[in-house]
């Protein structure tokens, strides 16, 4: 093989440079080995120059289209490097049209350093075209519509078909060969890339599952106990799925489990506009006890009741007159009771207190009773979701209700009041 076999314009300097050395008077044997380092370092000070001064250009061409545009895909195809890879790209392909003009006196390095430079050429074509692609996807995160979605498991599948692409392209250039035998030989050993890319392809699977029926979307606060898991969800990709727990750390978890395993998602309650209380006060039941007409009327002093007293008391006494029930002892007939008033009055007390939900259930509620007391459960909702006024409201409601206890004569059993309050 020698220099006439390849087709380059550029080989004539390389053959001028040389016989101008040996017009010189400087030997056939030296004068090839310095004309190669006189034309590797030119070529080296040119393509430094042009990838400097083509990305330069570049750069300063996307930021006036940005600033005057105000489109974010410019400016993502600058933090994605867009100009650098072009820049690149357009010095690889000066370094392969040098390489026999470069090499002319070395006939046998020119194939195979063509060669290494297509390969670096599909290389840097494929960052390239992932760079625009990269630019448009970080450009719809910021639209509303996208926001939830998990655009960077599509990015990693786009990756991945390039890469491939890539790969039968750069073997077919290394052996000469058609991309055919390519997937001939990939047929013989489909079986271990699919062992070796399951949890990529059960990922994909999985995140279009999960984007199609809305499972799980960037900025749930989803559980998992199985992983640990209780947080916000910040990245969807094709191997795992990201959570920041609210103590700071983050938990990854296999983007298959989201469609495999059972998992809680609370964005429902976000979207409702309410957070669930759910908690009781225990009663000591020894200080449940029925009232006397004097107490009775001692209870009608608590303004909340006054109205309820009247009119529960009226049905009692009707009722009571109706059987002749002996009223000597309070047993007989049907009386008002300490616990059943304390009810009322939280059920008064959070039907009025403005922190709560009124569209949404509101009740106190007696459950079975327990060896730690009779409870007393408030069920509610309250009227924001932000963990921090969550808290307050819940904390202010039970403030007041564990300090009007005592004026009802009753007494809560301590260190048993139970939390469920999710």
């Amino acid at each position: 093989m020698n220099a006439t076999d390849y087709n380059f314009d550029f080989i004539n300097i390389g053959k001028k440079t040389h016989d101008l050395l040996i017009k010189w008077g400087v030997p056939d044997s030296i004068a090839d080995y310095i004309n190669l380092l006189a034309l590797l370092l030119v070529l080296i000070i040119t393509v430094y120059l042009l990838h400097y001064v083509l990305r330069r250009l570049l750069r300063i061409t996307l930021i006036r289209i940005t600033k005057r545009t105000k489109i974010d895909f410019f400016h993502h195809l600058l933090e994605n490097r867009f100009s650098h890879f072009v820049a690149l790209t357009t010095a690889v392909v000066l370094v392969k049209n040098s390489i026999p003009a470069v090499f002319y006196s070395f006939h046998s390095l020119i194939a195979p350093l063509n060669k290494l430079t297509e390969v670096y050429l599909v290389i840097i074509i494929i960052w390239l075209i992932i760079s625009l692609i990269r630019s448009g996807a970080d450009s719809l995160r910021k639209k509303s519509a996208f926001k939830s979605k998990p655009i960077e498991s599509y990015m990693q599948v786009i990756r991945i078909i390039l890469f491939f692409i890539g790969a039968v392209i750069i073997f077919s250039n290394l052996t000469g060969k058609s991309p055919v035998t390519f997937f001939t030989a990939m047929g013989a050993v489909s079986a271990v890339l699919l062992l070796m890319f399951k949890d990529t392809i059960m990922g994909f699977v999985a995140s279009i599952q999960v984007s199609t029926n809305d499972t799980v979307r960037i900025g749930d606060w989803i559980t998992m106990a199985k992983y640990g898991a209780d947080g916000d969800v910040i990245e969807i990709n094709l191997t795992t799925v990201k959570v920041q727990n609210f103590d700071r750390t983050i938990t990854t978890i296999p983007t298959y489990s989201l469609i495999s395993d059972s998992f809680q998602n609370w964005r429902g309650m976000s979207e409702s506009g309410g957070r669930r209380i759910k908690r009781a006060i225990f009663i000591r039941q020894s200080t449940i006890r029925f009232l006397t007409y004097e107490e009775v009327e001692q209870f009608r002093r608590i303004q909340s009741l006054t109205s309820y007293i009247d009119h529960r008391q009226k049905d009692i006494d009707k009722h009571n007159e109706r059987i002749s029930a002996d009223k000597s002892l309070l047993i007989n007939g049907r009386n008002l009771t300490n616990a059943g008033l304390y009810r009322k009055y939280i059920d008064n007390y959070i039907s009025n207190h403005t922190g709560l939900h009124k569209k949404m259930t509101m009740m106190v509620r007696q459950l079975a009773p327990t060896p730690n007391g009779l409870p007393l459960e408030i069920y509610a909702f309250t009227g924001t979701t932000k963990w921090v006024d969550y808290e307050y409201i819940m904390a202010d409601i039970f403030d007041h209700l564990l300090a009007s206890a005592s004026y009802f004569d009753l007494q809560v059993h301590e260190m048993d009041i139970l939390a469920q309050d999710k």
